[in-house]
C-alpha cells in the first residue's frame, strides 16, 4: 500500500499535525479510578424500569432534533434558572467544540487558568484559535486574579474558560475572583461546572446579571457518563447562535430516552453523590495521613496528590500492577510534576487503592 505521508503534510493543517490525539488507557479488569466516574451502578429495579422504556424506543426513527421532552425533564429535575435556554451536546466536549466553531478563527483567543481541562486547549487549536494560559498560584492552585486580569487586558479573549471546581486540581476558585473575571472579560466567560454536584456552589443564578456568562454542566459525574450528555445554560440569544453550529440529531434516541428516565429518579443519583462526598473526606484524611504525600483538598469527586520526587511513574505503574488504575498527571503540565489523581470510588475500591498505594510507595 502506498504511503500518504506527503499528502498528509500538504493537506492536514499544521496545527493538527503538531497535536497528539487524546489517549484513554484500557481499563478492563482493573479497579477504575482514573476518569471521575460515579462508581455506583443502577439499582436493579431501576434497570428493570429502564429496560421497559428501551423496549418502546423507535430505533428506526431519527431522534427528536430539539430533545424537547428531555429539556423539559431537565428543567424539572435540575436547577435550571428561569429564563435560561439549554443547548445539549454529546458530552461537554461537543459543547466546547460548538463554542469554538461559532466563535473561533484566526485572531481569536481562548484564555484559561492552568493547569486546567485539556479539551480547552485542544479544541481551541483545532478551531483555529490562539490559546493562552494563566498559571494558577503555586502551592494552593488558587486563581491568580491580578495575572488573569492582566491577561484579559493584553489578549482581549473571545472565550474565557474557568472550571468550577477545577480539573485536575479539585479546588473551587474564590467567587469574588471569578466575578471579577466575568466583569472584566470582553468576550464570553464559560463556567464549566462539571463537578457542581460535589461542590454545592454554582454561578447559574448569576446568568441573568451577566450577558456574557455561560454555564456548562454534564450528567456524567452524577452517574450517567455512558450517556454522553452535556448541557450549556445561557441567554436564549447566545444559544440561538450556537444552535446553528450543532449538527442535527446529535443526542440519540437512546440517550434522550435513558436520560429522561434517569432524571425521573434523580433522588437515587443525589444519594449516590452524597455518599461519594462523604467517602471523599475519608479518602482525603487517609491520604493526608501518609507522610510521603502532599494532598490538596477537593470540591470534586477526585483528589490530586504529589508523591516523592521522581516517583510518579513507578507509583502509577505499581498501582496498575496491583489492579488499580488512577490518572498520572506528572508530565502533563509543568505545575503537576510528580502528581497523580484518584477518583473517589466505593469504600471497597478506595480501601483497595489505599492498600495498593502503601505498597507502591514502599
Amino acid at each position: 500500500m502506498s504511503q500518504p505521508a506527503d499528502l498528509i503534510r500538504a493537506l492536514v493543517r499544521p496545527a493538527v499535525q503538531s497535536m497528539q490525539a487524546y489517549h484513554v488507557p484500557p481499563a478492563t479488569g482493573l479497579v477504575k479510578l482514573d476518569a471521575m466516574e460515579n462508581p455506583y451502578g443502577w439499582p436493579e429495579e431501576l434497570v428493570d424500569g429502564w429496560l421497559g422504556r428501551v423496549r418502546q424506543a423507535q430505533l428506526n426513527r431519527y431522534p427528536d432534533p430539539s430533545a424537547a421532552e428531555l429539556k423539559q425533564r431537565m428543567r424539572q429535575a435540575l436547577d435550571i434558572p428561569d429564563g435560561a435556554e439549554l443547548l445539549l451536546g454529546n458530552g461537554s466536549d461537543e459543547l466546547i467544540q460548538l463554542l469554538g466553531m461559532a466563535l473561533g478563527g484566526a485572531g481569536r483567543t481562548v484564555l484559561t487558568a492552568g493547569p486546567g481541562f485539556a479539551m480547552y486547549r485542544l479544541i481551541a487549536l483545532f478551531t483555529g484559535m490562539r490559546y493562552e494560559e494563566v498559571p494558577l498560584r503555586e502551592g494552593d492552585f488558587a486563581l491568580d486574579l491580578d495575572a488573569m486580569l492582566a491577561a484579559i487586558a493584553a489578549h482581549r479573549p473571545t472565550i474565557v474558560y474557568l472550571a468550577y471546581p477545577n480539573n485536575p486540581t479539585g479546588n473551587a476558585f474564590d467567587r469574588a475572583a471569578v466575578q471579577a473575571v466575568i466583569e472584566a472579560a470582553p468576550g464570553v466567560v464559560v463556567l464549566d461546572e462539571a463537578y457542581h454536584a460535589f461542590c454545592g456552589e454554582s454561578f447559574a443564578d448569576a446568568l441573568a446579571q451577566h450577558p456574557n456568562l455561560l454555564v456548562m454542566r454534564t450528567v456524567s459525574k452524577m452517574g450517567l457518563a455512558g450517556l454522553r450528555l452535556g448541557y450549556l445554560m445561557g441567554h436564549p440569544d447566545w444559544l440561538a447562535e450556537f444552535e446553528k453550529c450543532r449538527l442535527p440529531y446529535n443526542i440519540s434516541v437512546l440517550t434522550q430516552l435513558s436520560a429522561r428516565f434517569a432524571l425521573e429518579h434523580v433522588e437515587v443519583f443525589a444519594e449516590q453523590t452524597r455518599r461519594l462526598r462523604e467517602e471523599r473526606e475519608r479518602l482525603f484524611a487517609a491520604l493526608e495521613a501518609m507522610d510521603a504525600l502532599t494532598v490538596w483538598p477537593s470540591r470534586a469527586n477526585f483528589i490530586t496528590f504529589r508523591v516523592p520526587e521522581g516517583r510518579a511513574v513507578s507509583v502509577h505503574a505499581g498501582l496498575r500492577e496491583q489492579g488499580v488504575l488512577i490518572k498520572k498527571l506528572d508530565g502533563s503540565h509543568p505545575m503537576l510534576g510528580d502528581c497523580l489523581r484518584v477518583t473517589v470510588g466505593t469504600p471497597e475500591e478506595n480501601g483497595q487503592f489505599l492498600r495498593a498505594l502503601e505498597r507502591a510507595l514502599g
